[in-house]
Order: C-alpha cells, then sequence, then structure tokens
C-alpha cells in the first residue's frame, strides 16, 4: 500500500487513499497482534481470551456517533494503547532484562511500529475532517500504577496485547465505514476547490 502515488491527488481521492493504507494496516496490527497473544499465550501458559475488562476509557459505542466522532474515539484509544504498549515494553525490559533479542521481542517491535502508523494515520484522518487539534485523555489513572509482582506484570502485558488487538478490529470496521461514508460523500476540501 505504501506505493500508491498521491501526487496530485485531491480532496476525496486523497482522503480514501489515507483511509484505504489506515485500513490495511490496522488489518496488519490485527495479525500481527494475534501471533503476539499466541505466543505470549502459550509462554506465560495464559489460557486464551480472557481479560479483565478494558484498560483505554474512551466513551461507548454508540449508534448515535457519526463518523467523525466514531473516527475520534478509535483514534483516542489507540493513543491509550500506544502509551500502555511503550509502558509495558519499558517495564517488561526493566524487569526482566532487554539485551537478547529473539522472536517475541521482535513481533512486539512490529506491533507498536504498526500501532503508531495506525495512530499517525487516525490523527491525520481527524485532521482532515475538521482541521482542529486533537485532545486525547491522559493515562493518570489506576491503570498506570505499576504491577507488584512478576505475574501481576506478565499478566498486565497480555491485558495490553488483547487490548492493542480489539482496537485493531475496532478500527478495521471503523475505517471501512468511512471508506463508505467517504466514497458517497465527497470531502470539504474538494467542494471548497470546486467553488473556486
Amino acid at each position: 500500500m505504501a506505493g500508491i502515488p498521491t501526487r496530485g491527488m485531491r480532496g476525496s481521492d486523497l482522503r480514501m487513499t489515507t483511509v484505504a493504507r489506515a485500513a490495511a494496516i490496522a488489518a496488519q496490527l490485527q495479525e500481527e497482534c494475534s501471533i503476539l497473544i499466541e505466543h505470549y499465550r502459550k509462554k506465560e501458559n495464559f489460557p486464551p481470551d480472557v481479560s479483565d475488562g478494558p484498560l483505554v476509557s474512551v466513551p461507548p459505542p454508540s449508534s448515535q456517533l457519526d463518523t467523525r466522532d466514531k473516527l475520534w474515539r478509535l483514534h483516542s484509544a489507540l493513543e491509550q494503547c500506544h502509551s500502555l504498549l511503550e509502558r509495558a515494553i519499558a517495564k517488561e525490559e526493566e524487569e526482566l532484562g532487554g539485551e537478547e533479542k529473539g522472536e517475541y521481542e521482535n513481533r512486539r517491535k512490529t506491533v507498536k511500529e504498526r500501532l503508531l502508523f495506525l495512530l499517525n494515520h487516525t490523527r491525520e484522518l481527524l485532521r482532515a475532517a475538521d482541521g482542529s487539534s486533537i485532545f486525547t485523555p491522559s493515562l493518570d489513572g489506576s491503570e498506570l500504577d505499576d504491577p507488584a509482582t512478576l505475574f501481576q506484570l506478565k499478566w498486565w502485558v497480555y491485558r495490553i496485547f488483547m487490548e492493542v488487538k480489539y482496537w485493531s478490529q475496532t478500527a478495521i470496521a471503523v475505517l471501512q465505514e468511512l471508506q463508505s461514508d467517504t466514497a458517497k460523500t465527497p470531502s470539504k476540501l474538494s467542494k471548497r476547490s470546486a467553488r473556486r
């Protein structure tokens, strides 16, 4: 997808390309995260798909939200996931050592990079939607308390991976909806250029 030319594109064409790229990155992230979770689950002998509830705090989903609000909600969640993932990686390396780089560390790095790419694309889409700055809730709550034991650390890391997977799946759905909406309606930018 990285080879799609954007030079000379206007309005909705450029937005469609950005949405398509973001959707492709979300699909790659979801796949990479699934592999990482499976690897980690087997390594730590955790049961499949068990979680203590969400770590990310965003408004609940609603059918009454417009696409832009859903995109804001998604971006906010991805921002929180990225912060949590960075903190988990730092904590793991601090507690468990980070000298040896194996398949797990490489896959974890790939997930972090894809998450950052997706976050940047959703930020770009939000700016294109209304041009205002993006406010994201901070992570000042109890979810940032340091895990007290090694087991709690490993469980916390596992929960973060599950959260990233959930939000990558959510991203796919939101971006597909946005692609559909963008295809139906020309962007504000293309309307403005048509008036000139």
